[in-house]
């Protein structure tokens, strides 16, 4: 899954809140738990908050002006069917990556059940536009190069948001370069099909999380502390308490410089 993918995946978690009374009662409740729980932590890991906060407004309004409006256009003309089977599709290609990191941590029977996922979809689910796999049990165990080097010990470091990409961390930024030569644009050389499929795939997904999206608007929470903490919950960053002495620059450390707006892979981190 790109980094774009995984960053509108966060916006899911809204969905929970559908079904209480209100949803701007949930959501003072929600930020209330977010503080008291993970705050702290995840300030610790956010160094660089005032740069960071400074990127997430411009890809909120990137998202707000340009991929939200594209995407609610893709939605209407494209059927849900076709949208989950090029979700699938790329998703296969993902799954793919997923086994060779697998196989990197040193987890070769996870590596071997995911390669064999591929290949189930690959062959019975037409290049993956099916997912029979995890009918038939095999589930999806999403792995990028950022956990594989955590596996093997380099630790977290510094929460970042990057131009496009959305959040990330040091050692999820170091794995990026990775990550993005095993994108769905992989299989294509031609530099305008690459684009092409790039766009396809952050268009798609962001599509699919339209609902999810609207939902958090309507809450009243800090949009940034709620990504940066789902974000970094999710990649177990709030276990490994060292992350910032090991990999973030003494104090008086200025922020990285913003990467170069490309397409994303990944919004997805």
């Amino acid at each position: 899954m790109s980094r774009l993918a995984r960053w509108f995946l966060l916006l899911a978690l809204a969905l929970g809140l559908a079904g209480c009374q209100t949803v701007q009662r949930v959501g003072d409740k929600l930020q209330g738990a977010v503080d008291k729980v993970m705050g702290s932590k995840g300030q610790k890991l956010d160094p660089w908050e005032s740069w960071n906060r400074k990127v997430f407004a411009f890809n909120e309004s990137l998202d707000e002006h340009v991929l939200k409006p594209v995407a609610k256009a893709y939605s209407e003309v494209v059927p849900s069917p076709i949208r989950t089977g090029i979700d699938n599709f790329f998703g296969n290609i993902g799954d793919a990556w997923s086994a060779v990191n697998l196989l990197l941590q040193g987890r070769f029977k996870a590596g071997l059940d995911q390669g064999m996922r591929v290949a189930v979809n690959s062959t019975f689910g037409f290049a993956g536009l099916l997912d029979i796999a995890t009918e038939a049990g095999l589930e999806k165990n999403s792995q990028d190069f950022g956990k594989t080097l955590g596996k093997w010990g380099m630790g977290t470091g510094a929460y970042i948001v990057w131009p496009v990409f959305g959040p990330s961390s040091v050692r999820d930024s170091i794995g990026l370069p990775f990550d993005w030569k095993a994108s769905p644009a992989v299989i294509f050389d031609d530099g305008k099909k690459k684009a092409l499929v790039l766009a396809l795939s952050a268009v798609n997904t962001r599509a699919n999380f339209l609902r999810a999206g609207e939902m958090l608007e309507g809450i009243a929470l800090d949009k940034y502390t709620f990504y940066r903490d789902a974000y970094l919950q999710r990649r177990g960053s709030f276990d490994d308490d060292d992350a910032v002495e090991v990999l973030v620059p003494g104090s008086g450390a200025s922020a990285p410089e913003p990467a170069a707006s490309e397409p994303a892979s990944a919004p997805t981190r």
